[in-house]
């Protein structure tokens, strides 16, 4: 007797419609039809229900065509049946629950993030002063790429010489975003036509510093009283990963 008389002759012994082993299979009736009629066979994984839905042991169901080279399974469908057959009764129950939990469950679509659009800004080039930059309009720049610049930075520097020192290493690049300054923050000034990279600190009575990060260029400070009659204007704030404090008595 093949599988498929063994396998109608079970399903009827227990009372079950091809309608109703499709229904615990999780098949349509037609594929219990062909699976009966020798026109398919099951896959793997509805070989290892279709032994818990009928309550048959498999080498009941392929006495006659368990063997090696049967044509009934593939190599790899008989390797299953094989381990399911030495698993004890709650080991199968396991299998079948793991199979029912497996086919039950939506495949998970994992949306692709979106590449990143390329995206450079301008570099403008510094002259050769301690503490000086130049993102002044009209000046030469070079676009570079900004990848590893800080989020929102909207142009960068190279700063040459040793005022910023050792916070902001000569010939270092900044980044820097268009943002007005608070006191202590690091910007990049235009004053009297000259562009340099310092920390702003303006007192109350109007008085404005900037100063060197680096204390023994305390020489290359900027001081701009109200009545002075000097320009400044603000290019915008150097983006750092930290805040510096202000040289002692600036804020006093």
């Amino acid at each position: 007797m093949s599988f498929r008389e063994r396998l109608r002759q079970q399903r009827e012994a227990k009372g079950l419609t091809q309608a109703e082993l499709a229904a615990r299979l999780g098949v349509s009736k037609s594929a219990v039809g062909n699976y009966e009629t020798g026109v398919s066979m099951p896959r793997e994984e509805i070989l290892l229900k279709l032994f818990a839905a009928l309550d048959a042991e498999p080498n009941f169901l392929f006495q006659d065509s368990f063997a090696a080279g049967s044509e009934s399974l593939s190599p790899g469908e008989l390797r299953l049946v094989r381990r399911y057959r030495s698993l004890p009764a709650k080991g199968k129950q396991a299998v079948a629950a793991l199979l029912d939990a497996v086919e039950d469950r939506p495949a998970k679509v994992v949306p692709l993030e979106p590449a990143r659009p390329a995206r450079q800004i301008p570099l403008f080039a510094s002259p050769a002063a301690a503490g000086y930059a130049s993102p002044i309009p009209g000046e030469e720049y070079e676009l570079i790429d900004d990848v590893g610049a800080p989020e929102g930075a909207q142009f960068a520097v190279r700063i040459q010489g040793d005022s910023m020192e050792p916070h902001i290493a000569d010939g270092s690049i900044v980044y820097v975003a268009r943002q007005p300054l608070q006191d202590g923050d690091v910007g990049i000034f235009c004053v009297d036509g000259a562009t340099v990279c310092k920390q702003y600190y303006k007192d109350a009575l109007g008085m404005v510093y900037l100063f060197s990060l680096n204390r023994r260029r305390a020489d290359a400070d900027i001081v701009l009283p109200p009545s002075s009659g000097r320009t400044l204007a603000c290019f915008g704030r150097v983006l750092l990963g930290r805040r510096f404090p202000l040289p002692e008595g600036a804020a006093t």
